[in-house]
């Protein structure tokens, strides 16, 4: 195979984060690419369950004075950093004093939804794309796990469209099954949207759900995975209909589970760079 860089965005992985059976995926896939010599990379939410002592986390310096506007409001951006045990792999976390530090994930004591999830959302995706702007390291694949990072391909392919650092890359996206009922709320997009951006472009997230997010993060995708044989048929059918690449769902645990996914990277690499049609 040929040597790739890979990153990886996702908001729960094995050890740090264990939630539903992404956090297994989003685990065995680097590790197994990165086993296979491939440059792989981890981006995920700082949430507050994750212990900075127990997973040895400590503060990359050079990548600090990022601010991630929300909505109105400029939030700084504090990125740490772990080696993933065993694997020698970089996982990089995303943090915020107010939007993770002493907080549950996405729910409170009480099991309520967090009202400012929206802004958590926005400043994790956008967060990712200052991050890849200013670390000098260029992905051949960037593949975004969950409704999480669902914004990440659609700013790269909007208002980020013509950074190099994108020109070449092809971005992968795996939704799964509808992880919550709530909604994001009726300002998602005012607060997500960046200073000249078509408003055009968050047509289907004015209130979104989680299977809104997941339509987002495949609408701006190069090609689509199936994280779970549980995916909805609505949203199978908005798949199928977008005529892009799709790997069916793969069992963690087969044995050409890596190898597919792989192949599958390689095959997009293979293709013209996606570009949505209005």
């Amino acid at each position: 195979m040929e040597k790739k860089k890979i990153l990886y965005v996702t908001h729960e992985m094995t050890p740090y984060l264990e939630l539903t059976a992404m956090a297994d995926i989003s685990r065995a896939l680097p590790q197994k690419m990165q086993e296979k010599n491939h440059e792989v990379r981890v981006f995920m939410p700082k949430f507050g369950d994750i212990k900075e002592r127990k997973h040895r986390l400590h503060e990359v310096i050079r990548l600090s004075g990022i601010n991630v506007t929300v909505g109105e409001d400029d939030n700084p951006l504090i990125i740490k950093v772990a080696s993933l045990p065993s694997a020698k792999m970089q996982i990089y976390f995303l943090d915020n004093d107010d939007f993770f530090v002493k907080r549950n994930v996405f729910h409170d004591d009480k099991k309520v939804f967090y009202k400012d999830n929206d802004e958590r959302v926005i400043f994790f995706n956008k967060g990712v794309i200052e991050i890849i702007l200013k670390l000098g390291w260029v992905p051949d694949v960037i593949h975004c796990i969950g409704w999480m990072s669902a914004l990440v391909p659609l700013y790269a392919r909007t208002v980020h469209k013509h950074e190099s650092v994108f020109r070449n890359t092809r971005f992968i996206y795996t939704p799964f099954e509808n992880l919550f009922d709530n909604k994001l709320g009726k300002d998602f997009v005012h607060k997500a949207i960046v200073n000249g951006q078509d408003a055009e472009t968050f047509e289907n997230l004015t209130d979104p759900s989680c299977n809104d997010m997941y339509v987002a993060g495949v609408t701006f995708a190069d090609g689509i995975t199936l994280g779970s044989p549980d995916v909805e048929d609505s949203l199978l059918k908005h798949i199928y209909k977008s005529n892009k690449p799709v790997l069916p769902y793969q069992e963690r645990n087969t044995e050409n589970f890596a190898e597919n996914h792989y192949e599958f990277y390689q095959s997009l690499l293979e293709q013209p760079v996606f570009e949505r049609k209005r």
